[in-house]
């Protein structure tokens, strides 16, 4: 591909777009990247987005048109089939498979963990992190001896997890203490995700208090 070949459709906080983001700066590969208001979506991005949500993916073609892709796990296994740069699947086919598993574990984590960050409430905020922490003790079972996912190699597992653990190093210390205490292996490995560059790049240098602000915005319990 050449450079710039590559467009990102994105939204500042979106944590969906930097698993894209992520795959692409570990590829070492030039892309450009448009920002959409989420709040007041825009016809030419509506037209793109069957869904309406961000990651988009546009390819150029060498006739000229555009492909379009959507949904961050489809668009992060295109860019590792179609890139130069370390394979981040293994090449094992039960062991892929196995690693398909978990990214697909990792929709309903992101909810849970997504939605104790966004809790009004003790009652709430208590019963989401414990749902949240259950779903945290399956993936500290699973793991081994790090620093990622399954060991040396950063894979696309990774990559889409990191997103969700970058949040509980933006908020209050001890909550985020109470989340992952007593899971040694998820918060080694969320450690070594926080300080992989292509995770601290795949973001603004203002995230964290974009992020702080959203939680403001929503009302969420431990904005306050």
């Amino acid at each position: 591909m050449t450079e710039n070949s590559l467009t990102l459709i994105s939204h500042p906080l979106c944590p969906f777009v930097q698993r894209a983001s992520i795959v692409l700066l570990e590829k070492d590969v030039a892309f450009e990247r448009i920002n959409v208001d989420l709040s007041a979506k825009p016809e030419w991005f509506l037209a793109l987005s069957p869904t309406g949500k961000v990651p988009v993916l546009k390819v150029s073609q060498p006739s000229g048109e555009d492909a379009i892709l959507f949904e961050s796990v489809v668009i992060c296994e295109y860019l590792n089939e179609t890139l130069n740069g370390a394979e981040m699947y293994p090449q094992d086919a039960l062991t892929r498979a196995r690693h398909r598993a978990w990214i697909e574990f990792a929709t309903q984590t992101m909810a849970e963990g997504w939605q104790f960050l966004h809790a009004k409430d003790t009652t709430t905020a208590d019963a989401k992190r414990a749902a949240f922490r259950d779903r945290l003790a399956k993936l500290e079972a699973e793991l081994g001896d790090g620093p990622y996912f399954a060991g040396a190699d950063f894979g696309l597992v990774d990559a889409v997890y990191a997103p969700l653990f970058r949040y509980f190093g933006i908020i209050d210390e001890a909550v985020s203490a109470k989340v992952f205490d007593g899971l040694p292996r998820v918060t080694a490995w969320r450690a070594a995700l926080g300080n992989r560059p292509s995770v601290k790049d795949a973001v603004l240098d203002t995230y964290p208090e974009l992020f702080r602000e959203h939680l403001r915005q929503q009302g969420a319990m431990i904005a306050a």
